[in-house]
Order: C-alpha cells, then sequence, then structure tokens
C-alpha cells in the first residue's frame, strides 16, 4: 500500500509540509533584532532563542543543535542567522551546518553591521528576497513514507492514557508501517514504563542506551538531593485524575505506538532510518517540542485532557483530546476530538479518523495553533548560566 501526499522536496531530498522563511537569532541579544526582521516582512517566521551565550560547553553544544536543526528542518525553505557577534554560539558554525542542505542561508552580525537599525535593514532586505524565492517553490506529489512526524502529551489528564493517546498510537503505528518516520520524546514520562518500551528495541544496543538515559536523568536527580515525584505528575495532571509517576509513564508511552523501537536519540539529534525513534527531552512540552522539530519532525501530533494552546513556529501542532468537555471549552485550540469515552467509536475508527486529519494537514490545511499564530519555542538546557 501507498499514499501519496504533497510536500516540498528540498535541495538535499527532504519533504516539508510547509514552506518559512526562518529568522535565527544566535543568542538572547539578537532575538529583539531578529523579531523585528521577521515581524517586517509577510511570511517570515523567528525564534526567540533566551539563550546562546555564558553557558557551560555542554548547553552551548546543544543550543547549537536545536538552532541548526530548526534552519535544516524541511518546513524551512531559507534562512537569516542573526548574531551579536561575541556570542558562545558560533555563528558561522550554525550557518555552514544549514546551509550544508543546499537552502539559501545568510547571516548578519549586529557588531559588525553597525547596530541593530542598519541590522534590522540589512537584514529586512535579505529576508523580503527569501520569501519571494519561497513563494516560487510549489508542492510536490510523494509518498508519504518521507514524513517524519513527532508525538508529544501535554496538560494530560485520566483521559489521555485511555483514549487520546492510544489514538494517536494507532496513527503512529500506521505510518510507520507506510514507512516513515516518528519520534517521541518526555524522558520524565517513561520513568517506571522503560521495561516496557526496552523490550521492544531493535537491539540490545537501542535498550541499553534507552536504560541508559532513564538512568542518567534518575543519578542527576539523586545528585541533586531532590525527588521527581512532585514535579511530575504536575499539579494539573493529579487534579485529573493520575495519581503517580509510573501510571502516567504508562499512559504516556501508549502514544509511541507499538512497533519497534529503532533508536534512541539526543535532544535535537536526527534519526538515522525509517521508523520509530526515542528522542531525550524533558516532559515540558514547549521544550519537548522544540528538540524533535530540530530532529527533523515537520509535524506534531499532540494529546492533551485538560487543554493547552502550545503550537510551534514551523510546525504544525495537531491538537487531540479525547475529554469531551475539555474539546467544549477549547474547541479554539483542539483541533480532534476522539469520542470514544462517549462510546460513539473505538480507538481504531478515531485512529483512522485522526490518520485522515494528519494527511490533510501534510496537504496544507492549516491547524488552529498556526491560525491563531502560536509560535511558542524553547531550549533545554541542563546547567545554570554562568
Amino acid at each position: 500500500m501507498s499514499i501519496r501526499v504533497q510536500g516540498y522536496v528540498r535541495p538535499n531530498g527532504k519533504v516539508g509540509v510547509r514552506n518559512h522563511v526562518l529568522v535565527i537569532p544566535t543568542v538572547v541579544c539578537s532575538a529583539e533584532t531578529a523579531m523585528r526582521i521577521a515581524d517586517s516582512v509577510e511570511g517570515a517566521v523567528t525564534i526567540y532563542n533566551q539563550h546562546g551565550c555564558c553557558q557551560l560547553p555542554y548547553d552551548v553544544e546543544l543550543v547549537e543543535r536545536a538552532l541548526i536543526g530548526y534552519g535544516k528542518n524541511p518546513n524551512v525553505a531559507a534562512v537569516l542567522v542573526v548574531g551579536l557577534g561575541c556570542e558562545s554560539v558560533n555563528i558561522h558554525r550554525v550557518a555552514d551546518r544549514i546551509a550544508s542542505t543546499g537552502k539559501p542561508v545568510e547571516t548578519v552580525i549586529i557588531q559588525e553591521a553597525g547596530g541593530t537599525l542598519k541590522t534590522i535593514e540589512r537584514g529586512v532586505s535579505i529576508v523580503k528576497e527569501f520569501v519571494q524565492e519561497a513563494a516560487k517553490i510549489k508542492r510536490e506529489e510523494v509518498d508519504i513514507s518521507e514524513i517524519i512526524a513527532s508525538a508529544e502529551c501535554g496538560g494530560s489528564d485520566a483521559t489521555s492514557g485511555l483514549v487520546a493517546n492510544p489514538v494517536v498510537g494507532y496513527a503512529i503505528d500506521k505510518l510507520i508501517d507506510l514507512g516513515g518516520t516518528v519520534i517521541f520524546s518526555e524522558t520524565t514520562e517513561v520513568i517506571g514504563a522503560e521495561h516496557l518500551l526496552a523490550r521492544r528495541a531493535a537491539s540490545k544496543e537501542v535498550a541499553d542506551k534507552l536504560l541508559a538515559v532513564i538512568r542518567r536523568l534518575e543519578d542527576f536527580l539523586k545528585s541533586q538531593g531532590m525527588d521527581i515525584r512532585g514535579s511530575q505528575p504536575t499539579p494539573g495532571n493529579i487534579a485529573g485524575g493520575i495519581t503517580t509517576l509510573e501510571e502516567k509513564s504508562l499512559g504516556a508511552i501508549i502514544k509511541a505506538g507499538t512497533r519497534v523501537l529503532q533508536g534512541v536519540l539526543e535532544y535535537g539529534e536526527e534519526p538515522t532510518g525509517k521508523g520509530l525513534y526515542f528522542m531525550d527531552t524533558p516532559g515540558q512540552d514547549i521544550e519537548s517540542i522544540t528538540g524533535m522539530v530540530a530532529g527533523g519532525a515537520v509535524l506534531v501530533l499532540f494529546t492533551t485532557g485538560r487543554g493547552t494552546p502550545t503550537g510551534c513556529p514551523i510546525a504544525p501542532v495537531i491538537k487531540v483530546t479525547g475529554n469531551p468537555y475539555t474539546y467544549e471549552k477549547m474547541k479554539d485550540n483542539i483541533d480532534f476530538y476522539a469520542a470514544v469515552i462517549e462510546g460513539k467509536e473505538t480507538v481504531k475508527e478515531a485512529g483512522e479518523r485522526l490518520f485522515n486529519e494528519m494527511i490533510e494537514v501534510i496537504n496544507g490545511k492549516p491547524t488552529k495553533s498556526e491560525a491563531l499564530k502560536h509560535r511558542e519555542f524553547g531550549i533545554y538546557k541542563t546547567l545554570p548560566t554562568i
């Protein structure tokens, strides 16, 4: 079986579902300037990078990887990198790594341009040209196996593990069976269920890496004298009927479907093949989505029981709930209601509907987060800024 969809084929052969021109600030000091450039040109978007300097080497590496991954993402047609000129993040390395995909990339540096006004003037001129060129790129018919999707859960309640996550898991299984690739994440929401995922690993090496990632987090928490209980489950999770971290994890991993786990990725790392991959991220929704999109995901299936407006600057986020009350209260933000609890459909039937919705979004249908311009962005950091 083969399903054809409409996507943007980039020079390196990767397929996107959107056609953004992205302005990337390499440091918080250039973030406001980047925002003013993007706001001046219809068709451009930016990210508010709060990091990039005075960080320890591991976190500088994380920030660079995330910025490069965002620029390389197939949903992006062209990139302007905006630097200050003295930050820890290497401006030219970021630009060069993005340019390796074959897409147009330029840099502008505030200290070299002579201040923010001249930087904005130069940046607007570049981005205007990028947008005009990007408009010439047309969608092409491609096989759905070229799509990299991701799965996230946030604002979870008891209905998430019972309905929304199994429905997303069904759609993910179908995409993988058709040759696609899926990233799921949230290390804190695997604790207590890691043995179940390890059983699905493609090899002992993959299983060992998964368990090592969990141990690394637990060892760090112990070294700080902290207990994750209290921050996970969150107060909202508990109010929604989730009682323990293990219970939350058992419900959370269902969104990853049932297929073989092919690999374990560091934050913002790209999959090396097809199938299902786990990424080491925090449970915080925005930082988790940022990591997966930096890893190449071109769309996000996001389950929520209590409701959330979270979006993404460059990837469509399909919001899914199985809670009828949440859907009625937050129709402005939630794209898809699975009516399983009401007995109106089965998980399979809802999963088929969600898969069809995903195809429509791939082909250009805007999600509610896109229509409302929800462009939340946040990079995971592990160490204090110094």
